[in-house]
Parts: structure tokens; C-alpha cells; sequence
């Protein structure tokens, strides 16, 4: 057994005889014990990990690890508590010379609940976030519905259409929820799949804008510098993020200033940058990073807070980046690059 190695490990390690009696420790749980040296060797279990379930229930009481079903070669992680207040994960391994045989060393590991706890307060305030949005639209949805169920002889038919009208938006709304949920799920699970085939950026883009501005018009248009390569990626995906940045710049960035469309060279490999600006009073620098997290909103108008954060999702599936600047002459100007990517079959 090796102290260096062992002690190098960010979590407790106890390790115990048959007769329950202290073989080793590491630097955590000595730290934690507030014990020099090998003062902890040979100590009973009892007193080396004295730690209970707040209600006077030990944990070598409660799990019994050298009694109980001789099939047992494991304890299951669960939360104990020191004599100080603080909360520790503690699961533990039974060794066994053969099959039903007594425990012949016990392996024990503590492992600080902070980081755990803090893991899920994020999944409770995800939840809460999430029960929010899908409330709204369907709040929405079951008045309007309701209504019309209960009283529909009251209303004429303009007032019908109006709010069968709201019922068709408000559903719109929860089926993009979903479908940003969803790519936000396959993006933390690495499970976002591109579908890859030869893609025009420069086309794209127009086609984007052509799209965004065809009910108000944009008298601008998408420059063009230089010849710009195809790129190998997934047309949709790389439409949805022009298209969430083109809506960014109209709704929060007070108009679209400028889209921009060129070639670069990044870290040697070639690629095509695609750069945003819009009118607006810019990002300031503290946020930038942060408007790519999940349910980041500001100002009136946000969405669900989703959008950046699955935006930098595909471009980074794509093996591109993204960089938010101020852009020249005011506003903020966002970019993202993608690199060429061409398969290699191509030149065989």
C-alpha cells in the first residue's frame, strides 16, 4: 500500500481489520479527524468514524458491516453526518477470503456531500425553471379551451378566432419549449448528433435573413469577403443557430447592424467566420460568458434562456467556436467559426 499515492486521493479512505480495528487512513480522513500521524491506527471504527444520522444512529451501528447477510460484499452510499454538522457520503466495500465468509477487511470511503448538494440544488432550480415555462403557454391553452367549451354560443366568431388564435401561438410556444429542452438534454449528455453533408455558408445565411425579415424587411445584406469554402456540417443545426442570433440581434440588440461572411484561418486550419452585430448598447464583458448558460435571460422580451446555451452547443459539436465582442461603431457584435471539416474519403 502506498501513503503517496492514496494520500493524493480528493476523498477519505479507511481501511479496517476483522476485528474492526483501523489498518490505514489517508491525508483526508486524517484531516478531517484532526489526527497526526498514525494516531488513528488501531483505533475502533466506532471512534474513527463517528459519524450518525442526526438522530443518535451510528453508522457502524445502523450498516453492521462485519454482521448481517454473509452475502453482502458492498454498502451503498448514503449521507451521515459528522460530530461538527457537516455532511459526508460514506459507502464502504466488505472483503471476504471466500463466498459467505467472514469480513476480512473492510474498505471505506467518505467523500464530502457539498459538491453533491450543491449538484442538486442546480437540478431543483432546473426544475422549478422548466415547471415555469410549460405553466405559462398551458395556463393559456386550458383557459382559452375551456371557455370555448363552457360558452361557446356567447362568442362571435371574430372572438372565436382570436382566441383559437392564442390557443395555435401559446401551443407553438410549448412545442419550441420541448424542442429546446430536448437539444439542451442531448447537448449535456453528448448525445447531439450531426448529420453532416456540404454547406454554403454564405447561402445559408441569406436564406436565414430572407426568412427572419420577410413579414418587416431588412433593406441590408449579408457581405461577403473573399471566397468563401464549403463546410462539412448539418445544415439545420447551423440554421438554427444563425437564425437564434439573427432574432437575438432584431429582438434584444434593438435591430440587425450587419452579417458578415468570410474565411478564416484558425490555428492553422482553414474555416468560414460568421459575424452578427446588431444596434444595441452591446454585451458587457462581465456576461459575456455567462449569456451561454442554461436559463441565462435579460432584459424584457427573454426567452427561455435556452438558445445561446444549445447555440454554443452545435457550433462546439461542429468543432467551431464562438466569441461575443463590441463590434465597431456600437453594439455587440457576435461571431462564431466553423472549420472546413472536409471528409477524407473525398481525396481518396
Amino acid at each position: 500500500m502506498t501513503d503517496v499515492d492514496l494520500d493524493e486521493l480528493p476523498d477519505g479512505l479507511i481501511v479496517a481489520g476483522p476485528d474492526g480495528r483501523v489498518e490505514y487512513v489517508n491525508g483526508f480522513v486524517r484531516q478531517l479527524a484532526r489526527a497526526k500521524g498514525d494516531e488513528m491506527l488501531g483505533m475502533h471504527l466506532a471512534d474513527a468514524l463517528p459519524f450518525d444520522d442526526l438522530n443518535g444512529h451510528s453508522w457502524l451501528d445502523c450498516v453492521d458491516p462485519y454482521g448481517g447477510l454473509a452475502t453482502r460484499t458492498r454498502i451503498s452510499e448514503q449521507s451521515w453526518w459528522s460530530p461538527r454538522g457537516s455532511e459526508y457520503l460514506i459507502t464502504a466495500r466488505l472483503v471476504r477470503e471466500k463466498p459467505l465468509g467472514p469480513v476480512v477487511r473492510l474498505v471505506v470511503s467518505v467523500r464530502n456531500a457539498r459538491i453533491r448538494n450543491q449538484r442538486d440544488r442546480e437540478r431543483s432550480d432546473l426544475i422549478a425553471t422548466v415547471a415555469h415555462e410549460l405553466r405559462s403557454p398551458l395556463t393559456g391553452i386550458k383557459g382559452f379551451v375551456s371557455t370555448l367549451l363552457t360558452k361557446w354560443d356567447r362568442f362571435s366568431d371574430e372572438q372565436k378566432q382570436f382566441m383559437l388564435a392564442t390557443v395555435d401561438a401559446d401551443a407553438d410556444r410549448l412545442t419550441r419549449l420541448i424542442t429546446e429542452l430536448l437539444d439542451a438534454a442531448r447537448i449535456d449528455s453528448g448525445r447531439l448528433t450531426l448529420r453532416r453533408g456540404p454547406v454554403q455558408l454564405d447561402e445559408l445565411a441569406s436564406r436565414v435573413v430572407d426568412s427572419v425579415f420577410v413579414a418587416s424587411g431588412w433593406d441590408g445584406e449579408v457581405e461577403v469577403t473573399g471566397d468563401v469554402p464549403v463546410v462539412w456540417g448539418d445544415a439545420d443545426r447551423i440554421t438554427q443557430v444563425l437564425t437564434n442570433l439573427v432574432e437575438n440581434a432584431v429582438r434584444h440588440g434593438k435591430g440587425l447592424r450587419a452579417l458578415l461572411v468570410r474565411p478564416e484561418v484558425h490555428d492553422g486550419e482553414t474555416g468560414v467566420r460568421v459575424l452578427v452585430r446588431d444596434s444595441g448598447p452591446g454585451i458587457p464583458e462581465e456576461s459575456r460568458m455567462r449569456i451561454f448558460s442554461r436559463f441565462w435571460r435579460s432584459g424584457p422580451g427573454a426567452g427561455t434562456g435556452l438558445g445561446m446555451y444549445i447555440v454554443r452547443g452545435i457550433v462546439d459539436q461542429h468543432g467551431g467556436h464562438i466569441d461575443v465582442e463590441d463590434a465597431p461603431g456600437g453594439g455587440a457584435e457576435i461571431s462564431f467559426w466553423l472549420p472546413v471539416a472536409e471528409p477524407v474519403e473525398l481525396h481518396d
